[in-house]
Order: C-alpha cells, then sequence, then structure tokens
C-alpha cells in the first residue's frame, strides 16, 4: 500500500495487525455491482435456502402472493441493514474484526469476532455434508452404487463425497480471494439456469394441471395459531434470521466493492429482486412436485430422485453442490477466517483461520448424522443467532450515532492506551453491559415459553435493544468520541 494512501496505516502494534486486517487500499479493488450480486445469489441457493423459500408457501396457510409479498419485504430490510454496516468498510477498506474495535475496543473486538467465528464454524461442517449429500446423488446415479452403513451414520459414498467436498473447498479458499470471486460470478448463473431447466421440465411432466397446483397455494386456506397478520409477520422474520450471521459481518464483503453506489446497486440486485425470482421458481417447482408425485416436496435433491432423467439428474446434483459451496464460502468460511486472524494477528493469517475453521469443520460435519442432528439442534442454532443479534445493532449505533460516521483509522490498530478505541485495557465495558442486556432479552425469547411467540424476531429486537442501550451508554462521551475530521 503507497505510503501517501490515506488508508495506509503508518504504525501499528503486531497484535492488532496483519495484512489480511489491514485497510484494502481503493487502487486494490475489483469488485463491482456484479459481484456484490453474486455474492446474495450464492447465499440464497443453497440447498437450505430452496427448501425454506418452498417451505414458507406450504406451511403457514397464507395465500401465496402474501408469502412472496413477505419474503421481498424481508429482502428490503435486510438490504437496507446491510448497507448500514457495509458503508464503512467501503469507505475505510476494512472487515467486521477490525470494524467491531471501534464498539468494543481494540481487545475486546475479539469477543464478537470469536462469537460469530464459531457459529460460522459450526455452519460450515454442516453445509458441507450437505453438499457432499449433492454429490453422493451423482455418484449413485453415474455408478449406481449405494455403498453400505460403515461408520458414523454415512456410507463409504457419502464419506467419500464429504472428502470431496472438504478438500475442493479448502482447495478453492486457499487459491485466494480472486479465484472465490471467479468461483461465484459463474455460480449463481448456473444455478439459475439449472433452476429454469428444472421448472420447465417440471412443467412439461404436469402440463396444464400444474396451474391447478399453483393455484391452491395461492389460495392460501390453512391454519397458523397466531392468524395471517402474524403468519406474514413470522414469514419476514424467518427470512432475516437466515441472513442474520452475514448481515454482522458484511464488511468482509463489501470492503472489496470500488463504490459506494456499486455495493448498494448489487445489495437491490441480489437481495430482493434475485430472492424474489429464486422463490417463485422454488414455488412452481414445489408445486409441480405436487401434481407429479401426490405431495410437495420441498427437498430439490427428493425431488431429481423422482424426475428419472439421468443427465438432469447428473447436471441438477453438480449445481447443488456448486450452490451450497457458493454459501459456505460467503457466509461460513472467509469470516472465520478474518474472525481467527483477528485473535493472534501476528501468528494466524487469514490462510491459516481458513485451514483451523477447514480442520474443525470436518468433524462437525463428520458427526452430523450420528449426533449433531440428533440433539435438538434447532435451540442450539437459534441461541448462537440470538447472542449474535445484539453485535450488529452496537456496531451500527457506535458507527452512525456516536462516531458520526468519523473514524480514527489509525488508532484502530494501536494498544496506546491513550488511544480513541483502548477504553479500559483495551475492552469497553459499556459496550459490553448493552451486549449483555440485550443479549438476555434475545436469548430469552428462544427459551422462555411467554416469550415464544417473539422467537422469530429475536434477532432484530436483539439488534434494536442492543443499538439502544449502546447509544444510552456512550453518549456522554459522543462528541468526544466523534472526530473532528
Amino acid at each position: 500500500m503507497p505510503a501517501d494512501d490515506p488508508l495506509a496505516i503508518q504504525q501499528h502494534d503486531p497484535a492488532l495487525y496483519n495484512g489480511d486486517l489491514a485497510p484494502l487500499s481503493h487502487g486494490r479493488r475489483r469488485w463491482g455491482a456484479f459481484e456484490i450480486f453474486n455474492v446474495w445469489s450464492n447465499d440464497i441457493q443453497s440447498l437450505f435456502g430452496y427448501t425454506l423459500a418452498a417451505t414458507l408457501f406450504i406451511s403457514y396457510g397464507l395465500n401465496g402472493w402474501a408469502v412472496l409479498t413477505g419474503i421481498i419485504l424481508a429482502g428490503f430490510i435486510v438490504m437496507f441493514l446491510v448497507n448500514l454496516t457495509g458503508k464503512m468498510s467501503v469507505k475505510y477498506g476494512i472487515p467486521f474484526p477490525v470494524a467491531a474495535r471501534m464498539s468494543m475496543g481494540v481487545h475486546g473486538a475479539q469477543f464478537p469476532a470469536l462469537l460469530r467465528g464459531i457459529v460460522a464454524i459450526f455452519w460450515y461442517g454442516v453445509q458441507t455434508y450437505f453438499a457432499s449429500t449433492a454429490i453422493a446423488l451423482l455418484i449413485t446415479a453415474v455408478f449406481d452404487v449405494e455403498g453400505e452403513r460403515t461408520f458414523l451414520g454415512m456410507t463409504s459414498v457419502g464419506w467419500v463425497s464429504y472428502a470431496i467436498v472438504a478438500v475442493f473447498q479448502l482447495g478453492l479458499f486457499l487459491r485466494g480471494i480472486k479465484w472465490i470471486t471467479r468461483y461465484l460470478d459463474w455460480a449463481a448463473p448456473l444455478v439459475y439456469g439449472v433452476m429454469i431447466a428444472l421448472m420447465l421440465a417440471i412443467w412439461i411432466q404436469a402440463g396444464s394441471d400444474l396451474w391447478g397446483g399453483l393455484g391452491s397455494v395461492f389460495a392460501g386456506g390453512g391454519d397458523y395459531s397466531g392468524g395471517p397478520v402474524t403468519a406474514f409477520v413470522a414469514v419476514v422474520g424467518t427470512m432475516i434470521a437466515y441472513f442474520a450471521a452475514v448481515i454482522i459481518n458484511y464488511g468482509d464483503f463489501s470492503r472489496f466493492v470500488k463504490t459506494e453506489r456499486k455495493m448498494k446497486l448489487g445489495n437491490l440486485l441480489g437481495l430482493p429482486v434475485s430472492l424474489a425470482v429464486f422463490s417463485f421458481l422454488a414455488l412452481v417447482i414445489t408445486a409441480g412436485s405436487g401434481v407429479l408425485y401426490g405431495e410437495a416436496l420441498t427437498n430439490p435433491t427428493d425431488i431429481v430422485e423422482r424426475v428419472d432423467n439421468t443427465w438432469l439428474t447428473v447436471i441438477a446434483a453438480l449445481t447443488f453442490f456448486v450452490a451450497t459451496v457458493g454459501i459456505n464460502l460467503v457466509a461460513n468460511f472467509i469470516p472465520p477466517a478474518y474472525d481467527l486472524a483477528n485473535m493472534i494477528p501476528a501468528r494466524i493469517t487469514a490462510r491459516t483461520g481458513g485451514i483451523i475453521t477447514a480442520t474443525i469443520a470436518f468433524v462437525i460435519g463428520g458427526l452430523w448424522v450420528s449426533v449433531i442432528s440428533q440433539m435438538g439442534i434447532a435451540q442450539f442454532v437459534d441461541t448462537l443467532g440470538a447472542v449474535l443479534a445484539p453485535l450488529y445493532g452496537i456496531l451500527v449505533a457506535d458507527y452512525y450515532l456516536i462516531r458520526r460516521q468519523r473514524v480514527q483509522l489509525q488508532e484502530l490498530f494501536s494498544t496506546d492506551p491513550a488511544g480513541t478505541y483502548y477504553f479500559t485495557k483495551g475492552w469497553n465495558v459499556r459496550a459490553l453491559a448493552a451486549f449483555g442486556i440485550a443479549a438476555v432479552f434475545s436469548v430469552a425469547t428462544v427459551w422462555v415459553p411467554a416469550l415464544e411467540e417473539l422467537s422469530g424476531f429475536a434477532w432484530i429486537l436483539g439488534a434494536a435493544i442492543g443499538g439502544a442501550a449502546h447509544f444510552l451508554f456512550m453518549r456522554p462521551t459522543a462528541h468526544a468520541a466523534a472526530p473532528t475530521s
């Protein structure tokens, strides 16, 4: 980075700095709106994402248009949220763990980074397993080999497939951000192409009966205990929760974008627009499966297995693999790589953090079938999400209300006790107090029966309470915190 670059760090503490955490100069950024669009498209286009979208249409008893509207509204809300966090990283070129130092302290930022890393590593292992099911489907279709149960609930074919996916993902990550960008750039359009082909195949087989299947979905008519308004809000809350983890560390991606305008355009196309298209395709395919097979299938692998077309099975299996690897890189691999690098920058680079992530996640994914999936994992995952929520509110309130969008960039990498972000031995106890108050409430919505109806909004409420509490606690220092330049 040139010495005259305004983002160049002149002096730094080795405990806070390495090349991966350093601000990315504007001249080194290569991403535009298309790359951001692909980040979100890959985040949407996983096996789990398809199942979630399809399930929303048939689980709440709402009119199909109401569900689609709720999904699109969630896309706009997520777009607004990431525009807020993304802006600071576009301006200063810093990843999430460094941005968190503004509010949590230069050492205190390790706490949110560690939490985010734990969530990501868990999901990285789980998504690696799900991606391996697509490869297993491919092997079975081509070689007519089923395998026998051998170890931890997975067949020999399953373990071979799992190893292939794990090695492929790690190899791609180790090639660097340019290779990841290329992968995401062609993965998203490919998935849409195959989904359209699958929809046409279902449409041709179902014929005019498809319209009846779609009509029954759009008519709704099911029962939801809280009524239609509560059901609609639950749809919106569920979709926001799906993106919750990426919302927090979105700066890890926006720092690669050339301008804020390109980031916002990419967010618009990649969230409400792409989400609407993807959800509509999932709706048509699911409705068609109901016509053809007598039940609405929400898992795309189940649909492909019944289409009885080897070539379509091969192409679809590869596509599901590509899509799930895409979301894994976006949501679950890059974030913990940076988060782990932030723990000991002098010894752990993002590359080393990626290797650590892959190693731990391999064990988690390998235990998914036999152990983890049997443990009632939903509350565990919901709890982690609820814990993360206040961190978003604190980050946004600090940057926009306390700092007034001005940052002392050099001091983010300094442990000088007189530094702006040193607080109390590197920790901001006021931010920790705000986090504690908000986290108790958001976690309670998951575990306390009386608050069960609020569980779908645990993330939004946790973020709002965290931000409000942080602003109130930090308000006396707001004038001193906001630099004049």
